[in-house]
């Protein structure tokens, strides 16, 4: 019944690790969105109006990017701190 338990545990762990990377790449994702989007309009418009709305972007996705790595990377530690 015990070894049932601590089976049971490692696949939770396991799913969460999983769990935890998706998120990752979903941040990863939405920030480079961002970024690519800025890119577009400044390429393709050049008014003060589409380089501050680049500008936004650009920040918001490199924000995205950071904050996406330390959630990832604060989480793993925490999940990886529970298998002792």
């Amino acid at each position: 019944m015990a070894e049932n338990t601590t089976i049971r545990n490692s696949f939770a762990r396991d799913r969460t690790n999983m769990a935890n990377e998706r998120t990752l790449l979903a941040y990863l994702r939405t920030g480079l969105g961002f970024i690519l989007t800025a890119a577009i309009i400044l390429r393709f418009s050049q008014t003060l109006l589409t380089n501050m709305l680049s500008a936004v972007l650009l920040t918001g996705g490199v924000g995205f990017l950071i904050f996406g790595i330390f959630k990832f990377l604060k989480l793993k530690t925490v999940i990886n701190n529970q298998r002792h």
